[in-house]
């Protein structure tokens, strides 16, 4: 998108963070914001934003989900979406915590894997910020390297990323 921030521009007249809110919030007790810029923009939206880990600031997806476990208690799980993704199934939460339950983590998959649609228990914080430490940085190969669950879903489209500024007036 050019440098600009994902989450705040607009599809249908609304910043693209409001589509993901409006479908993850009925599917959570309670939303937070990943986000590393325009703090006060995001608050706006009335919920907590989190910025990354000290350390690992823009260090990707990853930092984000450890900054989201460190903000909750010990036996609490974790929903994850991508701001970019404002499709996002209604069933969600559910069908990733029954795929999740026996690992602590699922991920969805359609056509194709999605990673950053996650479900993850707070007891893999200390796991993630390990593996954040070492250097790693890809969703995937974090989460497959530990036994996992994947929730299948037929509607690709439901995971579509706006990644192009025409993906925004399409």
């Amino acid at each position: 998108m050019g440098g600009v921030d994902k989450g705040l521009q607009l599809l249908d007249g609304r910043p693209l963070v409001a589509h993901v809110i409006e479908r993850l919030a009925p599917q959570a007790a309670a939303v937070l914001i990943s986000a590393n810029r325009h703090l006060d923009a995001y608050a706006a939206f009335g919920h907590p934003v989190l910025p990354d880990p000290p350390g690992l600031e823009f260090a990707g997806p990853l930092a984000g989900m450890l900054a989201g476990m460190r903000a909750l208690p010990d036996d609490a799980w974790l929903l994850t979406a991508p701001c970019d993704g404002p499709y996002l199934p209604a069933d969600l939460a559910r069908r990733l915590l029954a795929a999740a339950r026996p690992h602590g983590l699922a991920f969805a998959r359609a056509a194709r894997k999605h990673p950053t649609h996650a479900l993850l228990h707070a007891r893999l914080c200390e796991p993630l910020a390990a593996h954040l430490r070492g250097g790693g940085r890809a969703v995937l190969r974090w989460m497959t390297s530990r036994p996992h669950g994947i929730a299948d879903f037929d509607d690709e489209a439901a995971f579509a990323n706006l990644n192009h500024p025409a993906d925004l007036h399409d």
